[in-house]
């Protein structure tokens, strides 16, 4: 992807794959009916589960990423 000369005219699609390969977004979610993290690519799209916060940390460091909360 080329950096846009005016982030303001980013499309949506170029949006959705900031920081695809360099992190990982953390949201409190229920999973069949278990409280946990889930963890999301910057598309949105989930790709993972932990029980807690400091296991879906450490699973998105294990693959070199940065993981950021969504509140």
């Amino acid at each position: 992807m080329n950096a846009p000369n005016n982030i303001r005219s980013i499309s949506s699609h170029d949006f959705a794959l900031l920081g695809l390969h360099s992190m990982a977004y953390l949201r409190s979610v229920t999973m069949d009916g278990t409280d946990g993290y889930g963890i999301f690519t910057a598309d949105g799209t989930q790709v993972a589960f932990a029980p807690t916060r400091a296991l879906a940390e450490a699973a998105v460091r294990e693959y070199e990423l940065e993981p950021v909360s969504v509140h």
